[in-house]
């Protein structure tokens, strides 16, 4: 076992804070808005720190070492692409702005509004089950990642019987998990993602400042040199031969960025939980700070793993983790387990506890957030809009969490009977591409087209997740096909596809107009409390970039520097990419040394900037901890505001019959 005392001790402490704050919460989950939404009261820093833990837990932290030992510091480079996307999805409140206006609390919810509650229905059920079987294998990587870092022997005995640990840690993780939803609903989910993102942006960042003293530079460059021509780890015009995470998965990436803003929903319950549509603009401007200390450890761990495995200076310590490799029983799982093995053996007592404790935490954020929204989403667009009764609070509270059990449920089955059989990337984006495929043209046509139908809205719906099932069905049976056609590609195909099937189906129809200003709120629609600007009132260019009349001089300053740091990463990539390919005319010319110089001094600066934003929104996010309580406990109970839709507006609305 690779875990002292004082590694425990360590994991057991952040329990016991994690606990103390879901406990907090406990009393002010007494409504349905609560529980979903928590009573749309969050901040700015409160959500993005938040958010921010849960879309980026073990299974994603675990994917990106299964990524990055194989391609080293190549998918940064081109990770930079998505610079002007998230310049003008910041700026615009893209999508996201607009669904916080029609103060829906499931995105469902919105489909009935905007189309019909057939099509809430059906698209609320493919939701439902894309995401569980999506969701499916979080607690098996989880679970092994687990076993392999704290070197946990494969069973164990109570009372004379001998039982799995792989089993029985997923159902100790769950268990955690379930604890913090049934608690507090959304309250605590976001209250203890809060916590869970500090924490684990403050352990990173020492893990990465121990592993750059360890390495010297000189070790790590002789490793990142010795690959093969074509498959460069360190320059990004020189890796040819790799078929899957080459550069058009990068630039369908960005795509995906666009089309699936919100479409994915893992996170439901923070895309409703702000104050109001500004708030959660700015959550989303300030959202992209959040991956920086996370992003940055999750490349250089297994780099640092790749020259301890591949550096005659680390022999010894390699030769440890081949012997746990060599023991399991497919190349997937030893790509899935090479790093987390590497980190038991590499980190030393105490650090190795911390990381532990920051990886707990990030599996449960992932795990309390999905179970949230999942199981929530099966009662609230499945299950409810059949009711014509409304359920009375206590036994809607009572049905959500019997629904979200039955997916930890689920998910706990399907990760003990599935078998891996491509990388985790891979998986994610094809079962995810089963509903965002479809449901990203009905979400964008829904919010900004008002020629949109809902007969458009279907044909995008059944074609994306037609298609997208099809991906699933070929690789996981292991079809032959072309090498091209990797689990992204599958997803731009069933993306292209459904926009196509939206946009002809609506103006192939009869000619209808929506009323768009009714639904979010605006004109004589406004309501008390909620923000109403658009770009369609804007009244100077300022406004028109999306500084709207709602931005404060300090709102545009955030807005000033977060937008100007992708901005300048943009630069750079034109920069350099115009150098490479056009300057020298042939890809190759820069040596690799020069990239390699290059990533030291990326590596360093990105790790000092990582530092002040931790700081930055530790301070602004406990400031929205305390304003979220006060507003809690100021907060009117509507029992009307429970989800239903009554003639294409929410049910506790004042114009509603």
């Amino acid at each position: 076992m690779n875990m002292h005392t004082v590694d425990w001790l360590i994991v057991i402490g952040l329990l016991v804070v994690l606990v103390a704050g879901a406990l907090r919460t406990r009393r002010y989950t007494h409504s349905v808005s609560a529980f979903l939404a928590a009573d749309r009261c969050g901040g700015r820093y409160l959500i993005s720190v938040a958010q921010g833990a849960a879309m980026v837990g073990v299974i994603s932290i675990v994917w990106f070492f299964e990524q990055n030992y194989k391609v080293g510091f190549t998918p940064y480079w081109w990770g930079l692409l998505e610079g002007p996307a998230m310049i003008v999805m910041a700026l615009s409140g893209w999508v996201i702005y607009r669904f916080r206006q029609t103060r829906a609390m499931t995105l469902a919810q919105f489909f009935e509004i905007r189309y019909s509650r057939n099509f809430r229905v059906f698209a609320g059920l493919v939701a439902f089950l894309a995401g569980i079987v999506n969701f499916g294998i979080f607690p098996a990587v989880g679970a092994r990642f687990f076993i392999a870092i704290c070197g946990l022997p494969g069973q164990f005995a109570v009372a004379g019987l001998e039982i799995p640990t792989f089993p029985a840690v997923m159902v100790v993780l769950l268990v955690i998990s379930l604890t913090f939803v049934f608690l507090g609903g959304q309250i605590a989910v976001m209250v203890t993602d809060f916590i869970q993102g500090i924490v684990s942006n403050l352990v990173f960042a020492a893990v990465i400042v121990f592993l750059l003293l360890t390495f010297s530079w000189g070790q790590v460059s002789e490793v990142l040199l010795a690959a093969p021509p074509n498959e460069s780890l360190v320059n990004p015009f020189d890796m040819g031969d790799e078929s899957h995470f080459n550069v058009w998965y990068y630039v369908i990436g960005v795509v995906i960025i666009f089309y699936g803003a919100m479409s994915w929903q893992g996170p439901a319950g923070y895309q409703c939980a702000a104050k109001n549509a500004h708030e959660a603009k700015m959550a989303g401007i300030l959202g992209g700070w959040r991956p920086r200390v996370l992003m940055l450890v999750v490349l250089v761990l297994p780099i640092c793993v790749r020259t301890m495995l591949h550096h005659p200076d680390f022999a010894g310590q390699a030769a440890e983790v081949h012997a746990s490799l060599d023991a399991l029983e497919s190349d997937t799982l030893r790509h899935q387990l090479r790093t987390p093995y590497a980190i038991g053996v590499l980190l030393p007592t105490g650090l190795l506890g911390l990381t532990c404790a920051a990886m707990l935490a990030l599996f449960i954020s992932t795990h309390d957030t999905y179970l949230h929204s999942w199981g929530s989403i099966l009662v609230q667009d499945v299950i409810l809009p059949f009711r014509r009764k409304p359920f009375s609070p206590r036994a809607h509270l009572w049905l959500l969490r019997a629904s979200i059990f039955g997916v930890a449920v689920f998910i706990f089955v399907f990760s003990v009977l599935y078998t891996p059989k491509q990388y985790i990337a891979m998986f994610l984006a094809l079962t995810g591409a089963i509903f965002f495929g479809g449901a990203g043209s009905a979400i964008i046509g829904g919010l900004y087209w008002k020629r949109g139908t809902t007969a458009g809205a279907w044909a995008a719906m059944i074609t994306g997740m037609t298609l997208s099932s099809t991906g699933i069905v070929l690789k996981q049976y292991e079809v032959p096909l072309p090498e091209f056609l990797t689990g992204q590609v599958l997803t731009f195909i069933a993306i292209a596809s459904s926009v196509g099937a939206y946009i002809a189906v609506s103006l192939l129809g009869p000619r209808h107009e929506f009323d768009m200003d009714r639904m979010l709120h605006r004109g004589e629609y406004a309501m008390e409390g909620e923000t109403s600007a658009s770009i369609a009132d804007a009244r100077t260019w300022m406004e028109k970039l999306g500084f709207s009349r709602d931005f404060t001089g300090r709102d545009k300053i955030i807005t000033y520097v977060t937008v100007g740091w992708p901005l300048v990463w943009t630069v750079l990539f034109v920069a350099g990419t115009a150098y490479t390919l056009i300057v020298d005319g042939t890809p190759n010319e820069v040596p690799d040394e020069t990239w390699l110089a290059f990533w030291r001094g990326f590596t360093w600066f990105i790790l000092a900037c990582s530092l002040i934003v931790t700081v930055w929104f530790t301070i602004g996010g406990s400031m929205d901890l305390r304003d979220l309580f006060r507003r809690l406990n100021q907060q009117h109970v509507d029992t009307l505001d429970d989800g239903r839709v009554v003639e294409h507006h929410n049910a506790d609305e004042e114009d509603a019959p």
